[in-house]
């Protein structure tokens, strides 16, 4: 099967990341740690095999995801675990929103991710 048949398959689990919505790769896109040109050549994966990350998701939408080890957030500090939740959780929200949504791609990043490109 030709790769572009294949769709997005999890570099961590090898399934198929059907939906945008289940996407760790837009997640980290709308956070700003993945550049617009980055994303047709970056390692696709769910947001639930990223437990760093989706630990920090808290929403009654999501179930929780422990993450294990030194970057579990229980041996983080507080304050940084409580302005990662805030942050990680909008762009999560975002994520749920944008399917449909008409906006153009370089828009589905956080606000304050646009407008510090444009700074």
């Amino acid at each position: 099967m030709a790769k572009c048949e294949q769709g997005y398959l999890c570099d961590v689990c090898g399934s198929d990341v059907e939906a945008m919505t289940d996407s760790d790769l837009y997640l980290r896109y709308i956070l700003g740690e993945v550049r617009p040109e980055e994303l047709h050549v970056s390692r696709e994966r769910h947001i639930r095999c990223n437990p760093i990350l989706a630990q920090f998701i808290v929403d009654t939408s999501f179930q929780p995801v422990a993450c294990q080890g030194a970057f579990a957030k229980e041996f983080l500090d507080p304050n940084s675990v409580a302005e990662q939740e805030e942050r990680v959780t909008r762009a999560w929200r975002r994520l749920q929103q944008l399917p449909g949504s008409g906006l153009p791609i370089l828009d589905y990043p956080l606000p304050e991710v646009r407008l510090a490109k444009h700074e």
